[in-house]
């Protein structure tokens, strides 16, 4: 009876132990699969993000002249637009100056040792330049302008321009560079000038050319998307009754432009901006990513 009684109780160890061992082999060859299975997730969900130096040089466009949150104007949007798509921890440095042309943005280059340390270690440059060029050949020519006006300040513009791209990459050699094209506002402030939208186009295309010059220089082009206002409705004529006459003025709104000068962008004509040049970013950065 005793050895009854052992038979039973060995059995019942050796079935214990059976499971035991089982349940070791479980835990050590499964549990930790799975455990490094949630390590790999936490790693891609928390991946360190890429530190990138973003340096915006320019005019008023690139100073953000209109832009009622004084942030800077499509800068700060699209540098927070490049974080949140690329995964960038983006520093931004904003050069932009009110009333610069081509001129003055190449002399700051030239001088400004803050401007060459920061293009040394840029990853990416936006240049907003060209507006106030055609400005100053409106205004100096405001009595006998014509389309053929245009002609030899824009090739003096471009001698310009390649100038400021090779001066940004002089200790950058493959910098990327995003040229934002300029857009008519004119209309608006000089109705009878109605040659203006051929003049801002001929200006778009010496910019886009000298672009084509370089590698990973590209053209952003926003006439089309600001020259008409939000809806496509620029130009529309509101009547106001003035208060001495029953007689009514008229005036030419474009809601995407800045109510105070009707010339620079508002809030929303900056969104408009930093999204053009966030699309047209996304459509290349493959050739200079490396991605």
């Amino acid at each position: 009876m005793n050895k009854l009684k052992e038979s039973v109780l060995l059995r019942s160890l050796l079935g214990f132990f059976l499971l035991f061992f089982v349940f070791v082999v479980l835990f050590v060859f499964i549990v930790p699969s799975n455990h490094q299975s949630l390590k790999t997730v936490g790693k891609l969900k928390f991946e360190k993000k890429d530190t990138v130096t973003y340096v915006a040089i320019g005019d008023s466009l690139t100073q953000g002249v209109g832009d009622t949150t004084n942030q800077g104007g499509f800068v700060p949007i699209l540098s927070q637009a490049m974080g949140a798509d690329f995964n960038w921890q983006v520093t931004s440095n904003n050069y932009g100056i009110a009333g610069n042309t081509s001129n003055q943005i190449l002399k700051r280059m030239k001088e400004k040792a803050d401007i060459q340390r920061d293009l040394k270690k840029a990853k990416l440059m936006t240049l907003t330049v060209g507006g106030n060029d055609v400005m100053h050949v409106v205004k100096d020519n405001i009595t006998n302008l014509s389309v053929d006006t245009f002609n030899k300040p824009a090739v003096a513009y471009q001698k310009r321009l390649r100038q400021i791209v090779e001066l940004a990459r002089k200790d950058n050699k493959t910098l990327p560079i995003y040229i934002v094209g300029i857009y008519n506002p004119y209309y608006l402030n000089f109705p009878d000038m109605t040659e203006m939208q051929t003049i801002v186009d001929n200006w778009n295309k010496a910019t886009e050319e000298v672009s084509k010059e370089y590698q990973n220089v590209y053209f952003v082009p926003v006439n089309d998307l600001l020259y008409k206002g939000i809806d496509g409705k620029g130009g529309v004529t509101s009547s106001d009754e003035t208060s001495q006459s029953s007689k009514s003025t008229s005036k030419n709104l474009n809601d995407a432009l800045f109510e105070d000068d009707h010339f620079h962008p508002n809030n929303t004509g900056y969104q408009i901006m930093s999204d053009a040049i966030l699309k047209r970013i996304t459509q290349t950065k493959k050739e200079w990513s490396g991605e």
